[in-house]
């Protein structure tokens, strides 16, 4: 999808002063506007056509952002803030950008009246240490072990998304993946969602399916149709070396005079494969798994041994098993101990489902890694969900991290916006303007909400500024009818470090899109 960007060809003069702020903020503003609807409960979606012809149906603002094809480069620098926000904190990637395109708007006309940007940019940096005392004030601790408090939370974050119907299922398929991928040591805390968390998308049968195994699953067969399928309790050998003969360099060559010369060759060949099976049966295991090949005398060797296997799995698929059964990888046949032996696994089997064979090894004693398995009608709609399920991980990961809550629906933003606005006053001189501007740009969050669901924006906004006023810091929008509600009793929450960061964020972007005063192209024409 094209976006409504102001597209600047600079290849053959260059643009300075005035007009390069005008360009950058203009372009900053359409970007904002993309994704502007796609806030709140009552977002729209966008369809994207890749150039390849396929369609992507999301309302995920950094989804669309990746999608878009800009070529003005303070676009491509708005929209490198979405994916700053979606590796940092997993959420808040369209927020982000509708505030940044926010302030930029809001304090172009000082630019306009000659108000130099480092006056600019300090009144922004101000402004931004004041947002964070006030995201601080109105923020509240959570206790992580209540299992029902997390999952309203998670449940706030994806309120907006498609998966909203299947809302509770979602948040606790979350809760239960993010659970499990917990380490805690003294001192140290580890959740890597990316490496142990697997997805794995089938399409077919119900969304109330979906689960969270205890253990991995591989979309994979044994390699030989008489290995077992079903094994309880399986002593699992993982490896990183191919289950095949190893064949000679590439100068050296063979001159054979007799055809036995020949047969001893292929001899040879057989009795390498014969003692790498017999080195690994040496630690009786069930299951072999390999990341190379498995030559088909090795096959027969392992299945004479009672051996199941598979190949050509996947480092990250290898490195989730090593972690849920307790096994280590072993780079040559030979370092084989029996310690590397993997036994936490409860069961391993094959199952066909649809017209595929999926391998699971479930029933892991603490885990530590993990798949979700979704399925649904269409792959669209599983991609979408996993794009969904993705964030409310990213939520539960941050709260577990840092458990302080700050409430949703507009309600820190409009804080922030009333506090900035009472501090501005105390504010002398120039600055006190761009100061302004900032608190009056985090509005544009309330106001959006209430825009997307069709409320009357003016009248709503001034009742929401006086609650905040007289201290209600915990009223907000409900994005599903426009109205005011206090986000305690609505239980509407986001994790601190998702506000703290979008304003970081936004603040701090904007600021570096000001300071530019010069865009000169090192493009050539040809």
């Amino acid at each position: 999808m094209q976006a409504p960007v102001v597209f600047l060809n600079t290849s053959t003069r260059r643009q300075s002063g005035r007009e390069a702020q005008i360009q950058n903020v203009t372009a900053a503003k359409a970007v904002a506007d993309i994704v502007r609807t796609c806030l709140g409960p009552k977002a729209m979606l966008k369809m994207l056509l890749d150039p390849m012809g396929g369609i992507t149906l999301t309302n995920d603002g950094h989804a669309i952002l990746r999608e878009i094809d800009v070529s003005h480069p303070a676009a491509k620098s708005m929209i490198e803030l979405s994916r700053t926000q979606d590796e940092e904190v997993g959420d808040g990637t369209t927020s982000v950008i509708i505030l940044a395109g926010e302030i930029l708007t809001q304090t172009f006309p000082y630019i306009e009246k000659n108000i130099h940007p480092v006056v600019i940019i300090q009144a922004l940096k101000q402004a931004l240490s004041d947002a964070l005392d006030i995201i601080e004030k109105v923020s509240i601790p959570v206790d992580v072990n209540n299992e029902d408090a997390m999952i309203n939370l998670i449940a706030a974050s994806i309120g907006t998304k498609y998966i909203a119907k299947w809302s509770h299922k979602m948040c606790e398929l979350a809760l239960t993946a993010v659970k499990t991928v917990l380490i805690e040591e003294p001192g140290h805390k580890e959740i890597d969602i990316k490496r142990y968390v697997r997805v794995e998308k089938i399409p077919g049968a119900e969304i109330e399916d979906c689960r969270v195994l205890d253990g991995v699953l591989l979309n994979k067969d044994v390699v030989h149709p008489k290995m077992r399928r079903n094994i309880e309790n399986p002593r699992i050998v993982l490896l990183d070396c191919p289950l095949e003969y190893k064949k000679a360099e590439s100068q050296e060559s063979f001159e054979i005079t007799k055809d036995t010369d020949w047969n001893r060759l292929l001899q040879i060949e057989e009795e390498q494969v014969k003692v790498m099976c017999e080195q690994i049966l040496a630690v009786k295991p069930d299951l072999v798994i390999t990341e190379k090949g498995v030559s088909d005398l090795a096959q027969h060797y392992l299945l004479k041994g009672g051996c199941s296997a598979l190949r050509r799995v996947k480092k990250s698929d290898n490195n989730r098993i090593a972690r849920a059964t307790g096994a280590t990888i072993v780079n040559r046949v030979e370092d084989l101990k029996d310690t590397d032996v993997g036994t936490r696994c409860g069961l391993f089997e094959v199952k066909l489902i649809g017209d595929e064979y999926f391998t699971f090894l479930i029933k892991c004693k603490n885990p530590q890694a993990c798949t979700v398995i979704l399925r649904g009608p269409s792959k669209d709609i599983l991609n979408e969900i996993e794009r969904n399920l993705e964030d409310a991980m990213a939520v539960a990961r941050n709260v577990l991290f840092s458990p302080r809550l700050s409430p949703g629906g507009g309600a820190t933003e409009m804080a922030i916006s009333v506090g900035l606005t009472e501090r501005a006053k105390k504010i002398e001189g120039v600055q006190q303007w761009p100061y302004q501007a900032v608190a009056d740009a985090f509005e544009v969050i309330p106001r959006t909400l209430v825009q997307n669901c069709g409320g009357n924006p003016i009248r709503v906004l001034s009742q929401l500024r006086a609650n905040h006023a007289n201290g209600q810091h915990s009223y907000g929008i409900n994005g599903e009818t426009g109205k005011i509600v206090d986000m305690k009793e609505y239980g509407i929450w986001e994790p601190e470090v998702i506000k703290q960061q979008s304003a970081k964020t936004a603040i701090e972007s904007a600021s570096m899109l000001l300071r530019v005063d010069d865009i000169v192209s090192g493009v050539r024409k040809h």
